[in-house]
């Protein structure tokens, strides 16, 4: 019998949003950046995104500026911060994967959704209006004062909704931003939606997706 949580949490950017900040980087720094070292330099650029994530809460524009910089100085390229804000303007504006909206909406007539996003309050209502289902809850780094991977994103939600670790399906594309996480903090009920942000450990105890499409199945729907 499939497993019928109390509520599906999601990871947002990544998982259900096209998150773009490696595209647009990759767009700015064409000229600058030689073809056969840009995948090193994109690899990169998520490597000190999620090192700024790791520590006291800073606004998210904040963790995009410095990780950019960090960057920039690594490769020894000229910082320009109109660069990085481009990239936090654009945020709003990005929408689902193509497989998002029929496959949330299916689950959503049976379970309350419910997001948990390395977002601020202002960016993330207009992504989520988007996405095609009604979500019981959204609730982001800004609130929690704390980014996942860190455990606190994680206790915001669960002591929030006044609920326990075992009550959750947690859905993401992301290893190291969620699913590790979640098994630590007792979110036993988890689904890997493999968008290749990364590689998956199945040590973790996931259920892999290759899309929201795959999702109601996953709770017998």
């Amino acid at each position: 019998m499939a497993f019928r949580p109390k509520y599906i949490s999601f990871d947002c950017y990544g998982t259900l949003i096209h998150y773009k900040p490696g595209d647009m980087a990759k767009q700015f720094f064409a000229e600058r950046v030689p073809a056969e070292r840009m995948d090193q330099f994109l690899a990169d650029f998520t490597a000190y995104r999620f090192d700024e994530v790791l520590g006291p809460w800073q606004p998210l524009d904040d963790v995009i500026r410095n990780a950019l910089r960090r960057l920039c100085r690594k490769w020894r390229l000229q910082y320009l911060d109109e660069d990085a804000q481009r990239i936090c303007d654009a945020i709003p504006s990005w929408r689902p994967h193509p497989d998002v909206p029929a496959g949330l909406a299916r689950v959503a007539r049976e379970f309350p959704l419910v997001i948990l996003s390395n977002a601020m309050d202002h960016q993330i209502q207009q992504n989520v209006a988007l996405l095609g289902a009604p979500f019981h809850r959204v609730y982001t780094a800004q609130q929690a004062q704390a980014y996942k991977p860190r455990l606190q994103a994680f206790e915001y939600m669960i002591d929030s909704l006044g609920a326990n670790p075992e009550d959750f399906l947690h859905v993401s594309s992301s290893l190291r931003y969620d699913l590790m996480s979640a098994e630590d903090i007792g979110i036993r009920n988890k689904v890997f939606v493999n968008r290749g942000h990364g590689p998956g450990n199945s040590a973790y105890g996931y259920t892999e997706i290759a899309d929201i499409g795959g999702l109601p199945g996953v709770v017998g729907l």
